[in-house]
């Protein structure tokens, strides 16, 4: 989440008097994340998220991401849920951008989350993985293997700028990543960005999942994979197993892992790792003038994709079947 795009009180009161959500008390936007333009709002109604869609969000992914998130809900997940205009519409269009309001999820997320965390993280991540098996929409993942190299080119000649030897360790990684990347793993709807900021506690309880913008279709073990980087590493990119352990059995006291994804979770891990850390440097090199975001370090993943290459097995990450 970020701000991109600067909104006038006119322009969103014209917006929302499209919709049966009361009279805007105030809003603000919400600097955290990289992604979408997005600004938090108190109507007389209540508590709402306005989201217009910037960069990487293509117009005919929308429905996607929007038919999901109902789709979920009508199962039992806890997240947000688009808030439909007079007209039955979800979409709709804010200073030249898609625009969506969702409903507010209550909870706060964690700065530093601990093995219990990590556990609750696993179960719910399984139950979407459940949920979704049904969901009659497929959406390519398109920021996957067979997008690294692209998004590498477009930042190559830079790299070494941000850090001596950055553009080689990346090459040596898509090297080893391209040749053997798994295919047909069990797979279906992922979240592919659940991280600590996308997941809401009340409490010691986990209270749901938020932000279906990068939701595809693909692997779950590389879902598993993304949040073993986003939680179980500290920033200097010391791994905590116990974390690992303890997401893991979560998830899989919901869904046990098949053989095949045990034996690819290793490689799923370094691919992950690697994905955020090119789209990080994209970022980090290409911040709109005057936009109101912080992009997020690179570096933080170049330093866990160096624990990445000397794990072996999933036992590394703390699979204990």
């Amino acid at each position: 989440m970020a701000v991109y795009t600067e909104v006038s009180d006119a322009a969103l009161t014209a917006f929302l008097q499209a919709y049966e959500i009361g009279t805007l008390l105030s809003y603000k936007g919400i600097a955290e994340g990289v992604e979408n333009t997005n600004f938090f709002l108190h109507t007389t109604a209540g508590f709402y998220i306005l989201t217009l869609y910037e960069k990487r969000v293509r117009a005919d992914d929308l429905p996607f991401f929007l038919n999901l998130m109902e789709h979920l809900a009508d199962r039992g997940l806890a997240c947000p849920q688009p808030i439909r205009n007079r007209g039955g519409q979800a979409l709709g269009q804010l200073c030249g951008r898609p625009a969506v309001i969702v409903s507010f999820l209550e909870g706060v997320s964690v700065k530093q989350p601990n093995a219990d965390h990590c556990r609750a993280l696993g179960r719910a991540l399984a139950g979407l993985h459940a949920a979704g098996c049904d969901f009659g929409m497929v959406r390519e993942n398109n920021l996957s293997v067979q997008a690294w190299r692209p998004l590498f080119r477009s930042a190559e000649a830079q790299a070494d700028g941000v850090a001596p030897g950055l553009a080689e360790r990346i090459r040596a990684d898509l090297a080893v990543l391209e040749a053997g990347w798994p295919s047909g793993l069990p797979g279906g709807v992922i979240h592919a960005d659940l991280f600590t900021d996308n997941v809401f506690f009340i409490g010691e309880a986990l209270s749901g999942l938020i932000d279906f913008y990068f939701a595809c279709t693909d692997a779950f073990a590389y879902d598993i994979a993304i949040c073993l980087n986003a939680w179980c590493f500290d920033p200097d990119g010391t791994y905590h197993r116990d974390m690992g352990a303890a997401l893991i059995a979560g998830y899989e006291a919901v869904r046990p892992l098949e053989p095949a994804e045990v034996a690819a979770l290793p490689i799923l891990a370094r691919g992950a790792a690697l994905r955020f850390m090119l789209t990080r440097l994209v970022d980090w090199l290409n911040v709109p003038p005057g936009a109101l975001v912080q992009p997020k370090d690179p570096l933080e993943y170049d330093r866990r994709l160096t624990f990445h290459r000397s794990a072996g097995h999933a036992r590394d990450y703390g699979w204990e079947g």
